[in-house]
């Protein structure tokens, strides 16, 4: 395709960039979510100008444009994604209305498809187990350090014990952990901060690694540090999670977050409250911690199941 040819560079009017400073400084929302409200308002622009000749008017949209948009969405996402597109459009069309920069919000009252809930995939108690016996394993085996080995094996504790978030994990500081009350004090979505409990295990190989492998455990050093001194990144604790799933025989596409998702269902099993999980999981909203009580229920079917007489 030739240059001449190519559509002209989308250009969005100031609202929006002015609307992902709001949410950003002010709402304090996620990286992430600031990420997916613009891909949602550029993906809706592109597609007005395409199919309506939009000239940049948010006030000019009208309910019917939005039905149309609705159907392409639904025919090229899938329902979770359009149901966290429509999410952005109609966080910004408030943000509009309560600017006076529209007089209505055409996104209001539009029927979307359902989300269909899918059960969080979770690793059982002796999986969980024999994932965490990994590091002493290559280390017997002579295969790794044993400083890479006690830091692995406290990467995976602190996952499990806490239920943190792989981001929160990577993100804590030697003064984030009060020893004496066995807590860890997190920032997590929204830069909300809550203090995890982490347990006694997960704690007695903190202190291991602190006492007998750390160089630098000063209020603001990182705790989790590769063989440079750098702190730990996201990805570097995925891969390094896969080679232990590897060692298990356990599925390679199981991400850091499963064993969140592991925490909080073996907390359920084991008679935890709903609204404590939630606290402990740091979730603004009930419902977000409500699947995993459909998964510890479906567990109890699977074992009446499998051991009762007449199931």
């Amino acid at each position: 395709m030739s240059e001449d040819s190519e559509e002209p560079k989308l250009v969005l009017p100031p609202c929006v960039g002015e609307f992902l400073v709001h949410i950003e400084k002010e709402r304090r929302l996620s990286d992430k979510t600031v990420r997916n409200y613009r891909h949602a308002i550029q993906q809706f622009a592109l597609w007005l100008r395409q199919t309506c000749d939009w000239a940049g008017d948010f006030d000019a949209v009208d309910a019917r444009q939005v039905r149309r948009y609705v159907l392409h969405a639904n025919d090229r996402w899938d329902r979770r994604t359009v149901r966290l597109h429509f999410s952005g459009l109609q966080t910004f069309y408030k943000y509009l209305r309560k600017h006076n920069l529209v007089k209505g919000n055409p996104i209001a009252g539009q029927a979307l498809l359902k989300t269909e809930k899918r059960l969080p995939i979770v690793l059982n108690e002796a999986q969980i187990a024999k994932l965490l016996a990994g590091p002493t394993r290559l280390m017997e085996e002579e295969v790794i350090k044993p400083s890479e080995a006690i830091r692995d094996r406290l990467v995976m504790e602190l996952l499990y014990g806490g239920g943190l978030r792989v981001s929160e994990l990577v993100a804590l500081n030697y003064g984030d952990i009060d020893e004496k009350e066995g807590m860890a004090r997190v920032l997590g979505k929204g830069s909300k901060e809550r203090l995890c409990p982490l347990g006694d295990v997960a704690m007695a190989v903190y202190r291991k690694y602190r006492a007998e492998f750390s160089s630098d455990t000063s209020r603001n050093a990182p705790i989790l540090i590769d063989e440079k001194g750098k702190r730990l990144s996201v990805r570097w604790v995925q891969l390094m999670l896969k080679r232990y799933l590897s060692l298990a025989d356990l599925p390679l596409d199981l991400t850091p977050h499963k064993i969140r998702h592991s925490f909080a269902t073996h907390m359920l099993d084991r008679g935890a409250d709903l609204r404590t999980v939630q606290e402990l999981l740091g979730h603004a909203s009930l419902s977000t911690t409500q699947i995993y009580t459909h998964v510890s229920i479906s567990r109890l079917k699977e074992a009446h199941a499998r051991a009762h007489p007449r199931a």
